[in-house]
């Protein structure tokens, strides 16, 4: 193997080209693009019919990708809507939950994952992988040409979010100085799994209206605590969807424990909230169950709490 750094890297660009996948030139050493953004487009060449972004410029082309790889040890990104990819990026946790990331005593990505693989009734894909600098890692799987998926951030699970149309992850080969990214194996990309598509594929939009939870008897402050967590679900943004239906299930779930509230009441409720904003059934049944059995299982005493 080559050890000068111009070379390997070139390597790396042409080895995911081959594959079909469409890269394009990161800034030496780093995550960030290199080709130039809109606020200094020349207008010419590539760019002289508008301004072209990284995600129109990735290539499969090997000359392009020689002529480009150079100028510089350019580290490479792969576009992963054009190239087809659905890539789940299974993060680790960061100390203190710095940058959003969870705690560091938080499940790592690759654990979630494979929790939900396991609740789906399915093995974790085998597919090419990728460790990341981090110590993460980014799973590739072939996307259906019918769907066009987007990028999301925790709407899978915690520390797992997913690379598509308007996303890019950094190939193996390139490195950083927190490390290198390298392969793990040298098979194809898997296709995407039917559970997994059913979760990140959009729900169609639903008419919202009050929220209206079930006439049960149970505790006054049970319903209204579920009223208000339920209206939490309906307001979050698009990207913490998920996690706050988790988050607010769990609060809930103290109910549940205390019997306040029954369980199916609190379930039913959240389900209504979670599709009405866009998640998917599959998806809202199970973070609501996973989120409720763990509240139940950790809930204090009353007097306690």
């Amino acid at each position: 193997m080559t050890h000068d750094p111009r070379s390997a890297l070139l390597s790396a660009a042409l080895s995911a080209a081959a594959r079909g996948w469409h890269v394009f030139p990161l800034r030496p050493g780093t995550k960030r693009p290199a080709l130039h953004g809109e606020a200094a487009c020349p207008g010419t060449g590539p760019c002289a019919a508008g301004h072209r972004k990284w995600e129109q410029r990735a290539t499969t082309d090997p000359d392009l990708i020689r002529a480009a790889w150079s100028r510089a040890p350019f580290n490479v990104g792969i576009a992963t809507g054009p190239s087809g990819l659905l890539v789940v990026d299974l993060d680790m946790p960061k100390p203190n939950g710095k940058s959003g990331k969870g705690s560091s005593d938080a499940p790592d990505g690759a654990t979630t994952f494979t929790a939900l693989c396991e609740r789906a009734g399915h093995p974790v894909p085998g597919t090419y992988r990728v460790r990341t600098a981090s110590g993460g890692s980014h799973l590739y799987l072939a996307a259906p040409d019918a769907v066009r998926l987007a990028n999301t951030a925790g709407t899978v699970g915690e520390l797992v979010d997913t690379r598509a149309w308007g996303g890019y992850i950094v190939a193996a080969g390139s490195i950083t100085p927190a490390g290198p990214y390298e392969a793990l194996s040298d098979s194809v990309a898997a296709p995407l799994p039917g559970w997994l598509l059913s979760i990140l594929t959009p729900a169609p939009a639903c008419p919202t209206g009050p929220l209206r939870l079930p006439r049960v008897d149970g505790s006054r402050a049970a319903l209204a605590a579920l009223h208000g967590e339920c209206a939490v679900v309906s307001a979050a943004p698009e990207s913490q969807r998920n996690i706050t239906l988790n988050r607010s299930a769990f609060k809930v779930g103290r109910f549940v424990a205390w019997g306040d509230l029954p369980r199916h009441v609190a379930e039913d409720a959240f389900q209504a909230a979670g599709e009405a904003h866009g998640l998917t059934a599959a998806e809202c049944r199970a973070t609501i169950r996973s989120a409720l059995n763990s509240s139940i299982r950790k809930a204090r005493p009353r007097d306690a709490a």
